[in-house]
């Protein structure tokens, strides 16, 4: 059946979303992996493995366009080579999965890339063998999804609200008349809390009980963090849902301020949520508190962006006068709304063992240069799907956090 890919590369995980050319519009989640690459010392990467210290890579996708590569083993490779070698392995494995390939791919990338970035990008896609593909920025893709379940009329303004694990970000986009977007306003945080941040501070109030010295990871935070209900034990100690919001607050009070503040003299029709940081109920009901429009999410925020890439690649295939406006549903919903929050660990899903280590947050991104020719296509040929994930596994993960 002829489908279209959406793929969203975080810092912690990628995600795949697919469209069927010929259902009705809505996307569906092809599987969830570690934004990770390692290579062996065969000369072969392996794929979402736990990383080996100097032969393994994650938090590639932020970098692209970086002059500076990463080194892995006697390897020295471009952020967009690693990216787009990652690109080629999820398309291979829905391939696998769906019995042909893709009629086209739509890859998410921050609002704030440049014609560099993404030219660097489109680039290194070319050398892998990916041709049929269309960049989206993040909050376009956040804005097809909700735009694939509700009706958004021209000219009213979409606010997105983007929190994951190592970025944070603030959009304001509007649609035109021929059912495209336009960015009216883009802002990335420097200075805010993310949700690594987040699950530092959940560390913080538990080596506070324990000691600094606590055997206590931030791995186990991260995973408590999205099981907390109204309170959680992590090593021993029980931490109340109100004792983090409370430990959060001057970090959630510093984002909904910045983003405020992004939105301009805008009067957005409503806000939508991406990012697994989004799971915490904190963050939406401080922004209901501070903005006068709907504060909307779906129950998994970490895949609405990939969702709404796929959507965006199913308008590339068929034209913006192939779909019918939508109904308004109940997939998206108000966080106002008690009955229908999404708490962080409210969606069930497989345990966590393999995601057990967060990444390393990346380097600080250097000015770009020109890069010399790299040997992309031999790394191609060595890229092998090690510790491949069986697809009813990853089809059912839901409680991932998006790593942007």
């Amino acid at each position: 059946m002829a489908y279209v890919l959406g793929v969203d590369v975080g810092t912690t995980r990628t995600t795949a979303a697919l469209c069927r050319l010929d259902g009705g519009g809505d996307a569906e989640i092809a599987f969830v992996v570690p934004s990770s690459l390692q290579l062996t010392e065969a000369g072969t990467f392996s794929v979402g493995q736990p990383g080996v210290p100097g032969w393994s890579a994650s938090g590639f996708a932020r970098r692209v366009g970086d002059a500076v590569p990463f080194s892995l083993g006697p390897e020295t490779c471009p952020a967009e080579e690693l990216t787009a070698l990652l690109i080629m392995w999820v398309i291979s494995e829905v391939v696998a999965r769906e019995g042909e390939q893709p009629r086209h791919v739509a890859v998410v990338h921050s609002a704030g890339w440049g014609p560099y970035r993404r030219g660097q990008l489109f680039t290194a896609l070319r050398a892998v063998g990916v041709h049929d593909v269309t960049l989206v920025p993040e909050p376009f893709a956040a804005a097809e999804n909700h735009a694939a379940r509700a009706r958004v009329l021209p000219g009213s303004p979409l606010a997105v609200f983007s929190l994951g694990s190592h970025a944070f970000s603030a959009s304001v986009v509007k649609r035109s008349q021929n059912r495209t977007f336009e960015l009216l306003n883009h802002v990335e945080g420097v200075d805010h809390h993310t949700g690594a941040d987040f699950d530092d501070l959940l560390l913080d109030l538990v080596r506070g009980r324990l000691g600094k010295d606590a055997p206590v990871s931030a791995a186990e935070c991260e995973a408590a963090k999205r099981a907390l209900g109204q309170s959680v034990v992590v090593g021993g100690v029980e931490i109340g849902r109100d004792e983090f919001v409370e430990e959060i607050r001057p970090s959630v009070d510093h984002l909904v301020s910045t983003f405020v503040r992004a939105l301009g003299p805008a009067q957005p029709e409503a806000v939508l949520l991406v990012g697994g940081g989004c799971r915490m109920t904190a963050i939406g009901d401080a922004l209901s508190a501070s903005v006068d429009c709907r504060v909307l999410g779906e129950a998994a925020p970490e895949h609405s962006v990939a969702k709404g890439a796929a959507v965006a690649a199913r308008l590339v295939v068929l034209g913006p006068d192939s779909e019918p406006e939508p109904l308004e549903t109940s997939v998206l919903v108000h966080t106002r709304e008690a009955s229908l929050r999404f708490p962080v660990g409210e969606i069930a899903g497989p345990d966590d063992d393999d995601f057990s280590t967060p990444p390393p947050r990346p380097p600080v991104d250097v000015p770009p240069l020109e890069l010399p020719v790299r040997k992309v296509k031999r790394m191609a040929d060595a890229l092998k799907p090690a510790g491949r994930r069986s697809s009813s596994r990853s089809d059912s993960r839901d409680d991932d956090e998006d790593g942007r």
